[in-house]
């Protein structure tokens, strides 16, 4: 098993920790994992991404060309991403925020108002852990209740008081991959 994602939005909406959580996840499965921010202008309002692979082999390279799962967190980095997504690959959108539709009709989409769920649960901020959960659920990278451990791993200090929401926005985007996935069948 290998799992490429690309994790992609504006900076400040949580994408290098989402990354982080699916890293840590994977490692604490035994698993191998990259983790490859990418930083740079896009820090100030750009499209911030970060690769992530988890595989049960070794992993050559740390770099994703042609992504076979993306999360998608705002529209510049659906129209950066979604030319470069291979056939029959995963988008995880925030259709909150992103007004337009998938253009491909090769993909799978899973489309989520994380931003409104994310404000119901009591934090905006968790919109990119329902759509990483999501990933998760789908693609079976690792498990829901992995996840929640690696937060413990990430989240100390004062931070560890985010806890608890971050959970619920994890349940929650697992609960909705699930309704997708029997959408499917």
């Amino acid at each position: 098993m290998e799992k490429k994602v690309v994790i992609s939005g504006f900076g400040g909406q949580g994408i290098m920790l989402a990354g982080e959580l699916l890293a840590e996840a994977g490692k604490e499965e035994g698993k191998n994992v990259t983790f490859l921010p990418s930083y740079g202008p896009e820090m100030r309002g750009g499209t911030a991404y970060c690769d992530v692979i988890v595989s049960d082999k070794p992993i050559a390279s740390p770099v994703i060309a042609h992504p076979e799962a993306a999360i998608i967190m705002n529209l510049p980095s659906l129209t950066k991403f979604e030319p470069l997504m291979q056939e029959n690959g995963l988008i995880i959108l925030n259709k909150t925020i992103i007004p337009e539709d998938v253009s491909r009709d090769d993909l799978k989409v899973c489309e989520i108002d994380a931003q409104a769920i994310a404000n119901e649960l009591g934090n905006e901020k968790v919109a990119n852990l329902i759509l990483l959960a999501a990933y998760a659920e789908i693609e079976k990278t690792v498990s829901i209740e992995t996840l929640k451990k690696a937060l413990r791993v990430l989240l100390t200090g004062r931070k560890e008081k985010l806890i608890s929401i971050n959970e619920k926005a994890i349940d929650t985007g697992a609960r909705l991959a699930r309704d997708f996935i029997s959408s499917l069948s």
